[in-house]
């Protein structure tokens, strides 16, 4: 159906605007965290912007494309996704020991944040042309080969937060195409059968690290618990009000790593205190919420599932930074959506709410 521009009038503005907001924080933050370097260099933060303005780009393209054609044709973005991960084994640089990234032009992007995207629409597709009150063991299967083959190639990288990830949106797909009782046994055996192969041939020894640390968070205080425990010393030392941007001790001495990424909700925590924290988590409800009216108004299995997946790696993923900030949670390097710095899946994040406002304007606007 092609675009009517009075269908603007439908769009969800409150959407777009808070993800606006929590992008500014995240670059505010970047932009606080700057200054503590011995000599300050903004390219990341120039960089940070750079991806949100080709981000808001890629949002209009596809709120203009049909979501259904989009669905049309998700086979075509699964298949670049999984050759992407392919390609990355061989052709992608070795950086802390992963080999996650391309690198070309001084910018770096992740071709597993494009298969998060190019697998939920693929996913969708596949599961709404077979939707029935019960989804049969054949269908079961099928969709269970389509989640492992990405998730095996990014078990490979190695990145273990992204495969559970994958895992997690494949099995609330699943879920609500009417997963039978009995498949759940296999999905049980899967995830034994998967874990036990992952840690004693996939995962590397800093991965391993960090779930026994998790287990035992004083196993190793100075070693593999280090970045955790400084984590809470600064989110413990933001208070109510925070020290304020630019002032946090523990991200401006360097004693907190990655405070531009894997720890930036406890360089916030720790510069805008609990209440900081208290606005960032009722922002981030805010988009869930309107998820949920974007849900009200699928009109079809397919519209219904990819609401249902996109907002699954929204919201785990959030959950999962967070966690792992309180050392809740493993260390997974899953970055905090809209306010970590990486320009690939701040990407991909608008191109998931294009086609979420590709939903929204199309059927009937915002309830």
């Amino acid at each position: 159906m092609a675009f009517n521009f009075r269908q603007l009038k439908n769009l969800d503005w409150s959407l777009l605007l808070v993800a606006t907001f929590l992008v500014l924080t995240g670059l505010s933050v970047i932009y606080s965290i700057t200054p503590g370097q011995s000599v300050p260099d903004y390219t990341l933060l120039n960089k940070q912007i750079i991806f949100f303005v080709i981000g808001l780009i890629l949002f209009l393209i596809f709120l203009f494309l049909d979501y259904r054609l989009i669905g049309s044709i998700g086979w075509f973005f699964y298949g670049i996704s999984v050759l992407a991960l392919v390609l990355v084994l061989f052709l992608g640089p070795s950086i802390h020991g992963t080999r996650s990234w391309f690198r070309f032009l001084g910018f770096t992007f992740q071709p597993i944040e494009l298969a998060k995207v190019g697998v939920v629409i693929f996913l969708a597709k596949f599961l709404s042309n077979r939707a029935t009150n019960r989804l049969v063991l054949k269908d079961f299967i099928l969709s269970f080969i389509i989640i492992l083959i990405p998730i095996v190639l990014v078990l490979t990288q190695p990145d273990l937060g992204s495969a559970l990830i994958l895992i997690i949106t494949w099995f609330i797909m699943v879920w609500f195409s009417g997963l039978q009782k009995k498949h759940l046994y296999l999905v049980l055996l899967t995830i034994i059968i998967i874990s036990t192969l992952s840690w004693f041939f996939i995962l590397a020894p800093y991965q391993k690290d960090r779930i026994l640390n998790f287990i035992d968070s004083n196993r190793d205080l100075f070693g593999a618990g280090y970045n955790v425990r400084q984590s809470i010393i600064a989110i413990g030392s933001g208070g109510l009000l925070g020290r304020g941007l630019g002032l946090g001790t523990q991200s401006q001495l360097h004693f907190l790593p990655e405070t531009e990424a894997d720890f930036i909700f406890a360089s916030l925590a720790e510069e805008l205190g609990f209440l900081g924290c208290m606005f960032i988590l009722v922002l981030y409800s805010l988009f869930f919420l309107r998820f949920y009216k974007a849900i009200r108004l699928s009109r079809d299995d397919f519209s219904l599932l990819l609401v249902l997946g996109f907002l699954s790696i929204f919201f785990f993923q959030v959950a999962v930074n967070i966690g792992m900030s309180l050392g809740l949670l493993p260390v997974t390097g899953l970055p905090l959506p809209f306010i970590s710095s990486g320009g690939s899946f701040l990407i991909i994040s608008f191109i998931m709410l294009g086609i979420i406002q590709s939903l929204i304007v199309r059927n009937k606007g915002v309830v």
